[in-house]
């Protein structure tokens, strides 16, 4: 083994993928990236992205890139299904990027993907690449792909989503269904411009399901996300479609703005929710699990964006000077760092799964007190505030 700077690869060209590519150049550290998919295709929807990981980006350079794709939402505002009426609400905008030093994003994920694939040297990325084996040597990790390629890295980071290949080979688990299904959309601002002037992210709660819409892609579009019991639901694909109609009887009874919102799309996709247990270890002594292959979160919290690009800059950081041989102590240093982190926002998940589903009563009324007193910009500080790349650096992570 020598001093020399590690050979890294990473598996899956996803958000956390991308910004781990664009995190390790910064350190100045090569990588290849290593994608399934036969072309970087524009899917997806709208994602929020927190100040924990728009700072991380405009420290990566991305902030006039992120600007020019994004909307920075006046505030998230909490409203009753039946009525519409206002429970609670979060001030964003300029107080949000003056309390923490960075912008509440809303934005299309092809946006943001885009903005990332940018930001890498052209050939950074592979496309057309399965990994299908993975053989961990004395010093080195072997990568073999569908088409007989195989590839020797001194570093593999597994950030293949969900059903990653690469957590498959360190762990027995399979991912969990959740009973839920999201109904997701696009729709042309012009249809819904009292919404678009807003400029809000808008939570609809009601029993057994909610409803969250937002302005993305500089304001041109509104992102919908709208979730129900799944039933007999499993699929995961952008490319599932599903009828408007059933996702208005869904709705059935909720206020007309929501019903509005819910209506105007020609088409939309439904997606089944999964996630994954919480497991003892994310690596061995040459592989690293990131984003939602590490620890996939369910969607009631905005963060699993932000959370992958936590992972991407705080491993960068931990490697950041590392030479081959040192790679496994890096890895160590890192997961110490990021666990407690994960488990702290996936306890924030699991409350606001409870919480968005609340049955009307008197359990509704407490949880709507509790918001009220806990939903304010400075009471987001352990979320937005958190700086990833500092707390991998600080003298206590050592």
């Amino acid at each position: 083994m020598t001093s020399e700077r590690p050979r890294i690869v990473v598996v899956g060209a996803g958000i956390a993928g991308l910004a781990a590519a664009a995190a390790l150049a910064r350190a100045g550290l090569a990588c290849q990236v290593f994608e399934q998919a036969p072309e970087l295709s524009e899917v997806g929807a709208g994602i929020q992205l927190s100040p924990n990981g728009s700072r991380l980006l405009h420290r990566l350079g991305l902030g006039a890139a992120l600007d020019r794709v994004a909307v920075r939402p006046q505030a998230i505002e909490v409203r009753r299904w039946d009525d519409d009426q206002v429970l609670t609400k979060t001030t964003l905008g300029a107080a949000c990027a003056e309390l923490y030093g960075a912008p509440y994003y809303t934005l299309h994920r092809a946006d943001l993907h885009q903005v990332l694939v940018d930001a890498l040297a052209p050939g950074t990325v592979v496309l057309d690449r399965r990994c299908v084996g993975v053989t961990e040597l004395a010093d080195t990790v072997r990568l073999t792909f569908a088409d007989g390629a195989t590839v020797d890295a001194d570093l593999v980071i597994g950030a293949d989503g969900i059903r990653s290949a690469i957590r498959g080979h360190l762990l027995a688990d399979q991912p969990r269904f959740s009973g839920q299904a999201v109904f997701r959309g696009v729709v042309d601002a012009a249809e819904l411009p009292a919404l678009v002037a807003e400029g809000k992210v808008l939570i609809w709660m009601g029993p057994g399901q909610h409803c969250v819409c937002y302005p993305i892609s500089a304001g041109r579009l509104v992102s919908f996300a709208a979730s129900t019991a799944a039933g007999d639901w499993r699929a995961e694909s952008w490319s599932a479609g599903a009828a408007t109609a059933d996702l208005l009887t869904a709705y059935d009874g909720w206020n007309p703005v929501v019903r509005s919102v819910l209506g105007a799309p020609e088409s939309v996709i439904r997606w089944a929710l999964y996630d994954r247990p919480a497991v003892p270890r994310w690596s061995s002594a040459r592989l690293m699990l990131i984003g939602d292959a590490a620890h996939p979160m369910l969607p009631f919290g905005a963060q699993g964006a932000s959370q992958g690009i936590e992972d991407a800059l705080a491993l960068a950081a931990c490697l950041a000077g590392a030479s081959a041989a040192t790679v496994p102590a890096a890895l160590r240093r890192y997961e110490a760092v990021r666990r407690p982190r994960t488990e702290q926002v996936h306890r924030f998940i699991q409350d606001n799964e409870r919480d968005h589903h609340v049955e009307d009563g008197a359990e509704q009324r407490e949880r709507d007190e509790r918001m009220r007193a806990d939903f304010g910009l400075r009471q987001r500080a352990w979320l937005f505030g958190y700086d990833a790349e500092a707390a991998a650096t600080s003298p206590e992570a050592a």
